[in-house]
């Protein structure tokens, strides 16, 4: 194209627009053009697939040779419950196995533990003993299916648990074929399912890595994962520049601890979100692939295997809406073709209904279909990287690549990956990008449709998958029960006073929890075994400020709300205080600090709770701070256990005046449970925080004025 028709089509493209400005700048902070040309390369060069830097793919043949691997990442209830769901999908064409645990197992608690009432069985299976990881793969034989298990915090009693069920199907663990997720810094920076302190827990990693790279060479040994960054608000430039900087952590510890740097990174895999901006995702993918060999190179790999990226992707959770949830089907299919796009390895593909639950079979099958319709019937798998030379999608790889190095680079020159998170600013930059996208959304900036834009005037129910957690938890404590008094509780003991040494020393934990895990020692043992030398790990969450209000400056509603909260303030003679609360396991805490961003940004006083409380002590915390509102966090099914009970001990303590609000994945078939409870707000996903103030601050006796009402 010559200058002269680059300068016609732009005075044609001016005048179709009446010289509206068409350049659409990213979270990203790209500026995307309406057009693109050679000119926009700069020299760019993807080179082929197959060949480094593996731009274009990490095998020649990519799709055309074999598909990527259909996985369906599920797990509910109890193991038996979950094995009869993993029989039934391999028979409808799922090709591997990945595994989901509840709450209570990721935070290394036994099912009998007083801490997670609220958490089994609930956002995954419950998994206590070897018993019970036995019965999740009967009649699967290990030898022959390939299994991915997301765990971070319980990763060892859990890697151990695998280990011996394959020895007691009579499988040799070099057979083994697999990945767990084993990424701990993620942990630390979003999704807070963490148990011990860094430092030893960046020895488990290291530990794991020695012991498979020894004794399971078909298994891969770490997933890095950059899903729950983007799931946490992140953008895809964040996603991408932290967890191609985690992974350049994890194989320094590995250096460090004495492996051959080349006899372990080929069994390195990532794990990406894919969400709905489309071909950024898929730009995302292709610069993962130049940033690690480059990354690699740097740390000194020699083998190409080595600098090779492959990588599992998973639709994203947080696209999903509660709204219109039909409309889901359409996202989970977009975001699954971005992530074929891409050349991922693998994929999971979330069904409709995830917004709020976990999936029905119904659901799951039509998630699951939408890959095998993808692979059978749209020739997309006949050629190998069908976009690679697209104008476009080469200069966002670009600058993808170009971008995220500068974060590296930045990571890199503080002392890596570790020291960044020790000093916040990743998980900062996240959540800024989260308070900023959730203003976007309330401010019909970004549409999300039946949310923000085209909504239903009236929304029909969809069925949902309920799990009664606690019939669940009453089985998982029989069996406890009967593990422990059909083992040898001396030869237990030993093993588990031999695991604590261990944790002392420098003796291989992964290698003395095998042990353990023969004995029949329950995971909640192992796991207080390696505590009780390492101690456990809690934060406080710090919410942003500015972001959120910042971009409502000017807004007429915006402004009358905080002239509201300043009309309470008068009234109490102190600032409305809300306490954001984080009950259960759960340590997703995006919702929460949401909230108490854009509701301190309005003026109230926020006391941001720490995570993994009871309901006890939540409630204890909201007297002592004397707190007008409790807003309850709750996004991992736990709220008709968990909340209630709360109110309870508010009611108990003479303090039934403090208002008790619900917010976060709740579907509606719940709200009346809730309500009669005594909850007196109920925020679903997708609520505008706006909106959401409005409500609280009637409940707080303030009648908002007509014109603001009238916004509404």
């Amino acid at each position: 194209m010559t200058d002269k028709t680059l300068e016609d089509w732009q005075t044609a493209a001016a005048k179709e627009v009446k010289g509206q400005d068409l350049t659409w700048p990213t979270p990203e902070g790209i500026d995307v053009k309406p057009l693109y040309t050679e000119a926009d390369l700069d020299g760019w060069d993807p080179g082929l697939p197959g060949f480094a830097p593996f731009t274009r793919g990490v095998r020649a043949s990519m799709y055309a040779g074999r598909p990527w691997t259909i996985r369906q990442y599920a797990g509910f209830s109890t193991a038996e419950a979950s094995n009869a769901f993993y029989h039934r999908n391999l028979k409808a064409g799922q090709k591997g196995l990945s595994v989901a645990f509840d709450l209570a197992t990721h935070r290394g608690y036994d099912s009998d533990h007083p801490r997670v009432t609220g958490d089994v069985g609930k956002a995954g299976v419950a998994i206590d003993t070897i018993d019970d990881m036995k019965i999740l793969f009967d009649g699967i034989p290990l030898d022959q299916m390939s299994v991915s298990m997301t765990m971070n915090g319980a990763v060892i009693p859990i890697l151990a648990f695998f280990i011996v069920a394959g020895e007691e199907q009579g499988v040799d663990r070099k057979l083994l074929d697999g990945t767990i997720q084993n990424d701990i810094l993620k942990e630390f920076m979003v999704r807070n399912t963490y148990i011990y302190p860094p430092e030893p827990s960046m020895r488990i990693i290291s530990d794991i890595f020695g012991y498979t790279s020894r004794e399971m060479p078909k298994f891969n040994s770490i997933s890095i994962s950059g899903y729950h960054m983007q799931e946490a608000g992140a953008t895809q430039l964040q996603e991408l520049a932290f967890t191609i900087a985690d992974g350049m952590e994890y194989v320094k510890y590995g250096v460090a601890s004495g492996l051959d740097i080349d006899k372990f990174a080929g069994r390195l895999s990532f794990f990406f979100a894919i969400g709905m901006n489309f071909f950024m995702e898929i730009a995302k993918l292709r610069a993962a692939r130049v940033l690690w060999h480059r990354a690699m190179t740097q740390l000194g790999a020699k083998d190409e295997r080595s600098k090779m990226l492959r990588t599992h992707c998973q639709t994203s959770g947080v696209s999903l809406t509660e709204q219109d949830p039909y409309n889901n089907v359409m996202r989970t299919t977009i975001e699954a073709m971005a992530a074929m796009l891409g050349g991922t390895q693998s994929l999971h593909t979330n069904a409709l209904d995830e917004a709020i639950a976990l999936p029905t079979d119904f659901s799951a099958r039509i998630a699951r279909n939408t890959q095998i319709v993808i692979q059978e019937e749209t020739g997309m798998t006949k050629v190998v990287d069908p976009l690679g030379g697209s104008y476009y999608i080469e200069s966002l790889t670009k600058e993808l690549v170009d971008k995220a190095w500068e974060i590296i680079e930045r990571v890199q020159s503080e002392g890596g990956m570790a020291k960044a998170v020790a000093a916040g600013w990743p998980k900062a930059m996240i959540e800024e990008a989260a308070a900023a996208k959730a203003a976007r959304i309330d401010r019909v900036e970004e549409v999300i449709v039946g949310v923000n834009k085209f909504k239903l005037a009236q929304e029909d129910p969809i069925d949902i998958l309920d799990v009664d957690n606690v019939a669940v938890r009453e089985s998982q404590i029989a069996r406890i029960k009967k593990v422990k008094a059909g083992r040898d509780e001396a030869a237990c003991v030993a093993a588990l006073d031999a695991l604590r040494e261990g944790a002392k020393g420098d003796a291989n934990l992964l290698e003395l929890a095998v042990e353990c895990a023969r004995k029949r020692a329950t995971l909640g043992e192992i796991s207080l075994a390696m505590e009780d030398v390492f101690g456990r790990y809690g934060t406080k969450p710090t919410p942003v400020k500015g972001i959120y209000g910042g971009a409502y400056d000017g807004d007429a509603r915006w402004d009358s709300l905080i002239d509201g909260v300043g009309a309470i303030g008068r009234r109490m003679g102190r600032k409305p205080k809300m306490f954001v609360a984080k009950m259960g396991q759960d340590g997703h805490d995006r919702g929460a600090n949401l909230v108490s961003s854009a509701f301190g940004d309005l003026g109230f006083d926020i006391v941001a709770g720490p995570l993994f409380q009871t309901p006890k002590e939540a409630a204890a915390m909201a007297i002592q701070e004397n707190v007008d509102v409790v807003g309850a966090s709750s996004l991992a099914a736990g709220h008709k256990t968990l909340i209630p009970e709360l109110i309870g001990h508010l009611r108990e303590a003479g303090r039934s005046d403090i208002k008790v609000i619900a917010g976060g994945v709740i579907p509606a078939q719940d709200y009346q449970i809730l309500r009669d409870a005594g909850v007196q707000g109920i925020f679903g996903p997708g609520t505008n925080l706006v909106d959401a103030a409005g409500e609280v601050l009637k409940l707080l006796g303030h009648n908002m004025p007509p014109e603001a009402e009238a916004a509404e």
